[in-house]
C-alpha cells in the first residue's frame, strides 16, 4: 500500500463536489493517479483542456480501424500484432475455417474477446460454444483449438507473464457488475466427447515469443473428467450489469471485468445517462498520467466520441489531456440523450504501449484534429 501525499485544499472558484455543478462558464479536468484509484484534484478551466490547434510529435490521440486489416488464418499465432509492452499483448485475429492444430500458450493467460462470429471452444477442460461479446480467460498452459461456425474476428489480448483475476468490488459487494454465477466453465459434454479420436494432432506451443510443436498420435483433449478451481472462464457483455447513478458520473474503474498485475480490461456496457441537473452527462476531461488508455468498440456508438465505429480501437498515452469530443460533450450538454448504446472493450495499463507496424490505411491521422472543433 502506498503512502501517498495527501492533503486536500480548495483554491480559487470550484464545484463542492467532483463532476457536479461546475462554477459558471468552467471546464473540469482530473488530475489523477493510479488510474482513478489514487489521489486526485478536480481543476476548473475557462477553456475545454482538449481545445489544441496543432500537435506535433509521436504523443498524441490515435485511432485506428482494425476492419481494414486483411487475411485471415486458422492460427491465432499467426494474428496480426497491433500492439504491447512487457506485460500486455493485442493481436487481431480473423479466422475463417477450424483450427488445424491445437495451440498452448505458455508466456501468459490468454483473454479472448469474440467481436464478431461464433464458435466451439475445445480445450484440456471441455467443451464451450461461443458467440460475439464473449470473453474466454484461457489459464497459462491450456491446450485449446476453436471450430467455427461463422468467420470469427477477435482481440486476443495475453497477460504476458501473469494471470488475469476478477477485481475487488469492496463495499459493492460480490456481485456487483456481474455475479461469479454467470461464469461459465468449458464442460465435458457429448460435443467434446465426440472430437475424441486417435488420429494424429499437434499441439503448437508459443514461448517467449517464438514456437514449437508437439505431436501426438491421438487427440490429447481426452479428458474424461476434472475437478479443481483452475478453469476457463467464459464472461458475455449481456450479462454485465453497470454500476450507474443518477447524480456523479461514474469513472471507467467501476467498469473493470478482469486485472492483471499492470493492466486492467474493462467493459462500457449500455446503461442511462446521469439525470441530476447538475451531473456531469459526458467524462470529464481527465490526466490520467499512470496509464495508457485503451478503446476497442465493439457495438453501438461511443457516446464521448464521434465517427468512431464497430472495429475502431483508440489510444490515448498518458502525458495530455483527454476527454469528450467538443460534437459529444455538445450534445451531453444539451441533455439530449437518455441512455448510451455502446459496447466498448477498455484496456488500463501501467506501461506505455508500442504499436505495431499496421498497413497503410488502418491509422486515421485526422482523429487528434477531431477535438479542434468548437462545442455548439
Amino acid at each position: 500500500m502506498r503512502n501517498w501525499i495527501r492533503f486536500p485544499r480548495v483554491e480559487g472558484s470550484s464545484s463542492r463536489q467532483a463532476h457536479c455543478d461546475l462554477p459558471e462558464g468552467t471546464f473540469e479536468r482530473e488530475l489523477g493517479r493510479e488510474g482513478f484509484s489514487g489521489p486526485s484534484t478536480q481543476m476548473y478551466h475557462r477553456h475545454q483542456p482538449t481545445g489544441w490547434t496543432a500537435w506535433e510529435g509521436p504523443l498524441r490521440p490515435r485511432a485506428f480501424n482494425l476492419n481494414r486489416l486483411e487475411g485471415a488464418s486458422a492460427s491465432p499465432w499467426e494474428a496480426h500484432p497491433v500492439m504491447g509492452n512487457a506485460s500486455m499483448q493485442m493481436r487481431w485475429w480473423r479466422c475463417a475455417a477450424a483450427m488445424k492444430d491445437l495451440v498452448r500458450n505458455a508466456d501468459g493467460d490468454e483473454l479472448i474477446f469474440i467481436h464478431e462470429g461464433a464458435g466451439d471452444l475445445f480445450c484440456d477442460y471441455g467443451h464451450l460454444a461461443l458467440r460475439d461479446g464473449d470473453y474466454v480467460v484461457l489459464p497459462r498452459g491450456t491446450a485449446w483449438r476453436i471450430e467455427t461456425d461463422a468467420p470469427l474476428s477477435a482481440l486476443l489480448i495475453e497477460a504476458t507473464g501473469d494471470s488475469y483475476q476478477l477485481p475487488d468490488k469492496g463495499i459493492l459487494g460480490n456481485q456487483a457488475i456481474f455475479d461469479p454465477a454467470v461464469l461459465d466453465t468449458p464442460r465435458i459434454d457429448q460435443a467434446f466427447l465426440a472430437q475424441q479420436d486417435e488420429r494424429p494432432w499437434k499441439i503448437v506451443v508459443k514461448r517467449r515469443g517464438r514456437l514449437s510443436s508437439v505431436s501426438y498420435p491421438f487427440n490429447p483433449l481426452d479428458a474424461v473428467g476434472w475437478h479443481g478451481d483452475l478453469a476457463p472462464v467464459r464472461l458475455n457483455w449481456r450479462d454485465l450489469r453497470p454500476i450507474v447513478s443518477a447524480r456523479y458520473h461514474i469513472p471507467p474503474s467501476a467498469h473493470v471485468n478482469f486485472v492483471a498485475e499492470r493492466f486492467v480490461v474493462g467493459t462500457f456496457a449500455p446503461r442511462p445517462i446521469e439525470s441530476d441537473p447538475g451531473a456531469l452527462k459526458v467524462p470529464f476531461f481527465h490526466n490520467d498520467d499512470d496509464v495508457d488508455e485503451i478503446i476497442f468498440l465493439h457495438r453501438g456508438q461511443f457516446f464521448s466520441r464521434d465517427n468512431f465505429g464497430p472495429g475502431m480501437l483508440s489510444l490515448h498515452p498518458c502525458g495530455f489531456p483527454h476527454g469528450p469530443q467538443p460534437k459529444a460533450f455538445a450534445i451531453g450538454a444539451r441533455r439530449a440523450r437518455t441512455e448510451t448504446d455502446e459496447v466498448a472493450v477498455y484496456i488500463d495499463t501501467f506501461d506505455a504501449v508500442e504499436m505495431a507496424e499496421l498497413p497503410a490505411g488502418v491509422e486515421d491521422p485526422g482523429y487528434v484534429d477531431a477535438w479542434k472543433a468548437p462545442a455548439q
